[in-house]
């Protein structure tokens, strides 16, 4: 029997990043459901944005801080190979790989700011000029710790997040899978994540997320998603790695009697 069979998982993901979890998920017997908790939509117009940078060969790095970074700021790198880039993690570096360039930095282990920011390449970077290429929003650390530490860094928000907002069928249909018993676990990838989706939750399915388990990628997470005062038992995987979160999953059911 498979390793999850029985076991409904709510995936929480944004619509493009969503399905190769719930393969890997199906591909182990559960049942995924998708509930993208946000959208993700493109920002400033690429020449618009090339322009306003200058000229990319005068960077010492290139940072791109996820997929989706990769997936809306690519097409800045105009087919240059000769350029220095560094990914934030492995799904970074695989979509930069597809896209034909060599990634030269990544940092190991947690794929999140602290850890770039513990890669040698990164611990003495005065005088270097360095793009980070991200989302709007989200968490400063990496560009402040690089300004700290003396780097001269220009962002470039090539995305932004957006709370989902899913219909009042949507919503009902899903108060009825949790009532029905058919969810078991919720997935939460990112704080910012975990935070639209309690948003966006009726008081209805707020009671019944408090009464399955959370799936995260760290301890941040875990907190964030305590400190909004749900009481519900969290997973916490070793990272976000789809392999790492049905990794946990499968560890977790295995442990239940």
């Amino acid at each position: 029997m498979p390793s999850l069979s029985g076991i409904g998982v709510l995936v929480t993901r944004p619509e493009q990043q969503a399905m190769p979890l719930c393969r890997l998920l199906e591909t182990e017997g559960a049942v995924a459901l998708r509930l993208p908790a946000v959208d993700i939509k493109p920002l400033e117009r690429g020449r618009a944005l090339a322009q306003r940078l200058g000229v990319l060969e005068n960077f010492d790095l290139i940072i791109f801080n996820s997929a989706n970074a990769v997936r809306f700021g690519a097409a800045l790198l105009d087919q240059r190979r000769d350029l220095r880039l560094a990914a934030m993690g492995p799904a970074t570096a695989h979509a930069l790989n597809q896209a034909g360039y060599r990634v030269a930095v990544q940092p190991a282990g947690v794929f999140d700011s602290e850890s770039m920011l513990a890669h040698p390449t990164l611990e003495h970077v005065a005088g270097q000029r360095i793009l980070l290429v991200k989302g709007s929003g989200g968490r400063e650390l990496l560009e402040q710790e690089l300004h700290r530490r003396g780097a001269q860094v220009t962002a470039a928000e090539v995305y932004e997040r957006v709370p989902a907002a899913p219909s009042e069928s949507v919503l009902r249909a899903l108060e009825e899978q949790f009532a029905g018993g058919a969810l078991h676990v919720i997935t939460a990838t990112s704080v910012e994540i975990a935070a639209s989706l309690l948003d966006l939750a009726t008081p209805t399915l707020r009671e019944q997320f408090a009464r399955v388990h959370w799936l995260v990628p760290s301890a941040r997470v875990a907190d964030a998603v305590g400190g909004r005062g749900l009481g519900a038992p969290v997973l916490t995987a070793a990272s976000a790695k789809n392999q790492d979160l049905v990794a946990e999953l499968v560890r977790w059911r295995s442990a239940t009697p």
